[in-house]
Order: structure tokens, then sequence, then C-alpha cells
């Protein structure tokens, strides 16, 4: 007979990510560490875990209510299934923190998106104690020292992402990152250029460097000296097997010439850069704490396309941040055809707790809101639009990424300037890169066909 405190087995996993593809990131490597720790296989549903883990997002309106909608569901599984485990990690749990387990006392582990590398450790202390832990520090130590190697990455043997830096320092009025994943911190050169070398050791021939402001990369260098981001994509270039480099978020304040000529030096380097500059108004930039205007803007946009005419560009924006004049938005929506973006994220403000945006009361009504952002996002998509119609009768280098789920017989991938093109082709083309002729144009996506070579 067990004793009360022998643990019941757990075999199974279920992880729902929020947010952006740092949180993919993250998500990835807790699956790594509870399959080195337990054995863990990954089910589709919750229906079928033993653990049920959130890995949450606080940077889009209401996310909070949507955590705990999504923990109510969970709660009917525990009444059930008592034995099951759940976590909230990310930053909404960073945030939140101890009120999860209060307003939610059924969860069992919450912890933030610098604390998850104890998981294991949680997972083990919930078990045999029957308790429940709360861990939102922020280590000096960097996770990363404490995460298994670096695998196949979160497409396995295409494409993959690998975190170079976290946190952020500039601390603009609306955004809660500074608050959940703390200062900016950058990974050592030689543990990148190690964990890129066994990514791509594995089959994999894209790479997607990570980072909240990932071109505020500043680390020790094997020489020991600071290398900056620059450097580090050259040295990344010369990598055996690498075909394909990408990188996300950028912020307009660490750009400079030499990242800018980098795009014209460096073939793996992909010519598409998201950029975001979130309003067109220099008044409503000083408000939200940006730290450049429109023309420092327009400056790095100019030395981008001198140095590579053809890249493609994408930005986030805020429409609505408290305070927004009509005047505003018009100047917003003339930086936006200024640019010619090939696409863009564009968002309604929503007031984000703890950040000082959060306490004015010089809000925008919501229909006003509804109305400027339908506007922004009819010309971003006449935008979208134009640029995937220049592409009609080109022939394009294509990274194939899988098969389609909509059309048998169809294959899907991106354009180096990371466009997504559909054609005719066979499953085995998945994870090559192949030429594909660009015939039709249609919303937000090319159709092709593939160029054969002759030998």
């Amino acid at each position: 007979m067990k004793s009360q405190n022998t643990p019941t087995s757990i075999d199974t996993l279920f992880i729902k990510t929020y947010g952006c593809q740092m949180n993919e990131y993250d998500s990835s490597r807790m699956v790594d560490l509870m399959q080195q720790a337990y054995g863990l296989r990954l089910v589709a549903t919750p229906q079928e875990a033993d653990v049920i883990l959130m890995n949450t997002c606080s940077v889009r309106e209401k996310a909070e209510e949507k955590v705990y909608s999504e923990l109510g569901r969970y709660r009917l599984l525990k009444l059930k299934k008592p034995a099951l485990i759940i976590g909230v990690g990310g930053c909404v749990a960073q945030q939140e923190g101890e009120r999860i387990q209060r307003r939610a006392p059924y969860v069992d582990a919450v912890f933030g998106p610098q604390s998850y590398h104890h998981l294991p450790a949680m997972i083990n202390k919930i078990r045999r104690e029957r308790v429940r832990v709360t861990d939102t520090d922020m280590p000096e130590i960097e996770k990363f020292d404490h995460l298994p190697k670096a695998k196949d990455g979160l497409k396995q043997g295409i494409s993959a992402f690998v975190t170079i830096m976290e946190g952020c320092d500039k601390f603009c009025t609306f955004c809660v990152v500074p608050y959940t994943r703390g200062s900016e911190l950058s990974r050592p050169v030689a543990d990148v250029m190690a964990d890129c070398q066994r990514i791509l050791d594995s089959g994999c021939i894209e790479i997607n460097l990570l980072g909240q402001n990932v071109n505020g990369y500043r680390a020790a260098g094997p020489d020991g000296e600071e290398w900056d981001f620059t450097m580090l994509l050259y040295a990344l270039s010369e990598l055996q097997g690498l075909k394909r480099l990408r990188f996300t978020t950028s912020h307009p304040m660490e750009m400079n010439e030499d990242l800018a000529r980098a795009f014209a030096e460096i073939p793996v380097l992909m010519p598409f850069i998201h950029l975001p500059v979130q309003s067109g108004s220099d008044r409503v930039l000083k408000a939200m704490h940006r730290g450049h205007d429109r023309a420092t803007y327009f400056h790095t946009i100019a030395a981008l396309r001198k140095h590579c005419p053809h890249i493609a560009l994408s930005s986030d924006f805020i429409i609505g941040y408290p305070g927004e004049t009509d005047e505003d938005f018009e100047q917003t929506l003339d930086l936006v055809r200024q640019v010619g973006y090939d696409f863009a994220y564009c968002f309604k403000y929503s007031a984000r707790p703890g950040t000082p945006a959060a306490d004015s009361d010089d809000n925008i009504p919501e229909v006003v809101k509804d109305e400027r952002l339908q506007r922004l996002l009819t010309l971003m998509s006449e935008l979208c639009s134009a640029s995937l119609q220049r592409q009609l009768g080109t022939v394009q280098s294509v990274l194939v990424e899988k098969t389609s789920r909509k059309n048998e017989g169809d294959v899907q991938g991106r354009t180096e300037d990371f466009k997504i093109v559909h054609f005719s082709g066979k499953p085995r083309l998945v994870g090559q890169l192949v030429d594909v002729r660009i015939t039709t144009a249609y919303g937000q996506s090319l159709r092709g066909e593939l160029v054969i070579k002759d030998d």
C-alpha cells in the first residue's frame, strides 16, 4: 500500500502559450525541462494531461481576464482528476504572483519568465509535500545556465528560435516588459554561438535570434572584449550549416549604420526587419518615452534602404494612446505612407496595470479608437497588397516549412523577405530551399509554381 506522501506518477504534459515568439521559445524550453526531468509526453489537449502549464503574456488587452477564464476550465478538469498539476507562468504570473493562487486556489505553481528553470524542483515539491508554490524572483544568475542544452528549436530540423538577451531598459510608458522580465541581460557570445551550432548540427538551416530589444545586445566576446549585436551577426554568419539568419524585435534607438550595412554584407541575413515605431507623432512618441522622433526613424529607414534597397519592413502601432489628437493620428498615417510597410501589427491602446500610462486620465473614447484603427488597417491592407503585387512574375527563394492543411498536394514556405508562399509540391520538399515563380498575390500571401532547374 502506498504511503500518503508517495507522489502520483505523471506521464503527460499540456502547455498553452500566449503572446510573442519569446514566449514560444520559453515554452519549448519548459517542455525540454519537463521531458528531461520526468520523461513527459506532450499531448494536444488539457483533458489528456497530468500536468497543465500556461505560459502567459500581459501585453494584450484583458490579459489577466483571459488567464482566469482559461483557469476556470482547468478547474473543472481538476475536480475530476485531483492529482492534476496546474501551473501558471510568464508575464501575467510575474505581475499577479500569489494573487493567482488566492483567486484560483486550485493552481499549484505560479512562476515568472525568469524562474521557469526551477520548474522541475517546483513540481517535485508539489508532488511530495502537497503544497502550492510561487516563484517570481528575478535572479542575477541567468536561467540559461540551468536549462537543458538546445536541441532542435521550435521547428525541428528547419527553423529555430534562440533567445540571446532578455528584459528591457527602455521603460516605454505603455509597456510591462521591464516589470515582468526585468532589466536587459545579454547571454555571452560563446553560449549563443554554441547553442546555434548545436541546433544547426541537428539539421536546422534557419535561426531566428530573439530579444525584447534584440539589437541592444551587449555581451562578453571570446576575445574578452564587449561585443555588440552587429558583431554577433557577423560571427554567427560563419557557422557551418546556416542558410538563413533573422532577428526580432528591434528598437529604433539601437539601430546604427553598421547594422544597416550588415544586411548588404552578410548573405545569410535575410532582408526583413521588424522595427516598431508605435506612433508617427513626435508629441505622442515623447509621451510614450520612446527616445526617438519621426526624423530619427526616417533616417534609420533611409540607412536600411541605402544598404539593402529591397528590404521588407514591418512595425507595431498603438492607436488611441492617452491624449492622442486627430492631428497626432494623421501624422501616424503620414509616416505609414512615407515608409510603405510590407505589413504591421496595429492595436488599440489598453492600459497595462503598473505602467505609467495606466494612470492617465486623458483617455480616448473607444468609438474614436475604433474609427482610427479601421482607417489604419485599411491603409495597411493597401500597402500589404501592393507589396505582394510587386513580387508577381519574380522568382523567389523559398524555405519550405510545412505541407498545407487546407489544400492537399500543396506546401508552404517563406521568401527571404518573410512573405508566405503556397505552391504545389511534394512533402519531401519540407526543409529545403527552392526557387518559386510567383503567379498570384492574395490578401496576405502569395502563390507560385516550383521552378525546375536543368541539371
